[in-house]
């Protein structure tokens, strides 16, 4: 049986835009659409999931669906469903946020506990409707970005579309430097950000090597780089380690800037 890709709903406009993207996804990669709402211990259902349904079979016929209300607090029902899921799926903001936050509280646990892919759906219409037919994927290393440049792949293939591979690297000031032949001495020991970026794509597989693959080596801050590409992408790919002491996946600043701000939904991927 094909594991469900998941939406989490809560009757928000931006969980509507949410069901809207899972439901493309669930066409493109062929898998069933579940549809969750919390409802939580001492609250009624309410008619949530109607319209969360209507919205799905409206925009996608075809998907197998299903649904289900949990009376339990909403990311740890998400949590764990996510641990038999395709991916998580949420909308950038909940009923239950205030007006000056940019990042859902939910959405933002979620990201940061689940064990499997989690998207987050932000951005204006053109960005979540695939118009600008590239995926960015963040670049640090292979060996944190190897999970996550796979998914990027994987979404390009199915997408017919374009990988660009991010990998923004900085010198030292006054330090002579190029992407291929660092000088600082300091960093004599690491490889150039050419190659840390080539390294990556190289073990990249076969199967979904149909998709056009660019690399991009930004001299930039991270943030600055990644928020930069996300301007024409259609998705933005990060990967995240596993916390070393507590159960959870290290965010760090920079997930966590993209998360509030990117201006395109974003996945956040656990490096397997």
């Amino acid at each position: 049986m094909t594991i469900p890709l998941v939406v989490g709903v809560d009757g928000s406009e931006a969980s509507l835009e949410a069901v809207d993207w899972a439901a493309d996804e669930a066409v493109r990669h062929a898998v069933p659409l579940h549809l969750l709402h919390a409802a939580g211990a001492d609250q009624e259902a309410s008619d949530v999931i109607g319209a969360a349904s209507s919205r799905a079979t409206g925009r996608a016929a075809e998907v197998r669906l299903s649904t289900e209300i949990a009376h339990e607090d909403a990311a740890s029902a998400l949590v764990g469903r996510g641990r038999n899921a395709f991916a998580l799926v949420l909308g950038s903001r909940g009923l239950g946020d205030l007006a000056g936050l940019l990042l859902g509280s939910v959405s933002l646990a979620v990201a940061a506990r689940a064990d499997c892919p989690v998207v987050v759906v932000r951005g204006a219409a053109e960005h979540r409707a695939a118009r600008f037919g590239t995926v960015v994927a963040g670049v640090q290393d292979e060996g944190s970005s190897g999970t996550a440049l796979q998914f990027a792949l994987r979404e390009a293939h199915v997408r017919h579309c374009r990988l660009a591979a991010v990998h923004a690297w900085s010198a030292p000031f006054a330090a002579h430097a190029t992407p291929r032949a660092p000088s600082w001495p300091l960093e004599a020991h690491r490889r150039p950000p050419a190659q840390v970026l080539e390294d990556a794509v190289r073990g990249l597989p076969e199967r979904y090597r149909d998709a056009e693959i660019e690399l991009r080596l930004i001299e930039a801050p991270a943030r600055q780089a990644l928020l930069e590409a996300a301007t024409g992408a259609d998705l933005l790919v990060v990967g995240a380690r596993p916390r070393v002491v507590h159960r959870g996946l290290q965010l760090g600043l920079i997930s966590h800037a993209l998360l509030h701000h990117a201006p395109c939904p974003v996945a956040v991927v656990p490096q397997m």
